[in-house]
């Protein structure tokens, strides 16, 4: 069996990164998962600030999927452990979150974004599925701390 996520409304919803959770890295305080991922799209550290102060994930998303300020370019490289950062920091920081990862045992996560195929599954299910993986990445993690 598999255990999908996408909306913060649905069950498992805490996975999402536009869910409520903040994290700080780099001595700065994010509102949730997204914020930090959009903002670190960019080397404008104004442009960065304005995402990470933004008012919703929905609008830090929005920015940063904007093309009118230059993304950085090492983007495409560094995008996957800049999630991972995120993901890791998370989890770190709600206890709460941690257990609820765990509880999901060996199941298999993935977001279900009907539109996105490098972070979901896609319509079809063909998607790279990153954030899934990267949680059970994080899940595994967690569980060797624990033992350990």
């Amino acid at each position: 069996m598999a255990i999908g996520f996408y909306t913060t409304k649905d069950e498992y919803g805490e996975f999402s990164n536009f869910s409520a959770f903040g994290i700080e890295l780099d001595g700065q305080w994010y509102p949730t998962s997204e914020h930090y991922f959009q903002a670190q799209k960019f080397e404008d550290a104004g442009y960065c600030e304005k995402i990470r102060l933004a008012k919703s994930p929905m609008i830090a998303a929005r920015l940063g999927r904007s093309r009118k300020v230059r993304i950085r370019g090492d983007w495409e490289d560094a995008k996957i452990d800049v999630m991972r950062t995120a993901v890791r920091k998370k989890f770190a920081t709600h206890a709460e979150l941690a257990k609820l990862l765990l509880s999901t045992g060996e199941e298999e996560l993935f977001e279900v974004a009907p539109g996105d195929y490098f972070w979901g599954c896609g319509k079809d299910g063909s998607g790279q599925n990153w954030l899934g993986q990267i949680l059970m990445e994080v899940r595994e993690e967690l569980r060797n701390e624990i033992e350990s």
